[in-house]
């Protein structure tokens, strides 16, 4: 099999990472592409209770089994088959998936230190950077962990300050001039996310890939 275009995308807290990543999947076929997250290479974190959960950091590069990442990347690499049980932030509500990432000509590397792993990121063909204003990201944040993960608002403020915009601006901001395209996602537009399909498609014509929507 040949070297996959390796296409990575990182961004802060709330840039709406998820949502981009929906609509952007949807512009291939399945068997064209795939995607392995940072996130579900988290090391258990073994919190206790509920003040040992709201001061562990999530947001640390130590916090990723960083080698077991890489190994499963460079598994993709050469055409096998990675199967990796999600992640599942510590919800005892969910049942964690056994996820099955088929190796595919194009490979999304998702994940808030992608950039700063070098030996991630120099793997990289195309970087894609997402942002949005910090009232933005914030109230998305508010929304997700409070909703979704059953944390209390107290918790989601420590972190968001202690944790969050800490490590957004030490291991996101100083590559964000180097990424191929910069994304302001405050508005979720659809439009915006079509037209970093059909620009990245141009960089995979010599593959004779193309996207589903023109």
């Amino acid at each position: 099999m040949d070297k996959p275009y390796v296409i990575g995308i990182a961004g802060s807290s709330g840039s709406g990472k998820t949502f981009f990543l929906r609509r952007f999947l949807d512009h291939f076929h399945p068997d064209q592409i795939t995607l392995i997250s940072q996130d579900d290479y988290y090391i258990p974190a073994n919190t206790k209770t509920k003040e040992e959960n709201r001061l562990y950091n999530f947001d640390l590069p130590t916090a990723i089994n960083r080698e077991s990442f890489f190994h499963d990347i460079k598994q993709l690499f050469d055409g096998h088959t990675v199967y990796r049980q999600e992640y599942t932030f510590n919800n005892p509500n969910i049942t964690p998936k056994i996820l099955e990432i088929k190796p595919a000509p194009i490979l999304i590397v998702e994940g808030l230190f992608i950039f700063h792993y070098q030996e991630v990121n120099e793997l990289l063909d195309y970087r894609i950077f997402l942002d949005a204003s910090e009232s933005v990201a914030l109230e998305r944040r508010l929304q997700r962990d409070l909703m979704e993960r059953g944390y209390d608002h107290d918790d989601v403020m420590y972190k968001w300050i202690n944790h969050v915009v800490p490590a957004y601006e030490q291991y996101l901001v100083p590559f964000k001039s180097a990424c191929d395209l910069v994304i302001i996602n405050n508005t979720n537009d659809p439009k915006i996310i079509d037209n970093a399909a059909r620009e990245i498609s141009v960089g995979l014509k010599p593959m004779r890939i193309t996207t589903n929507k023109k």
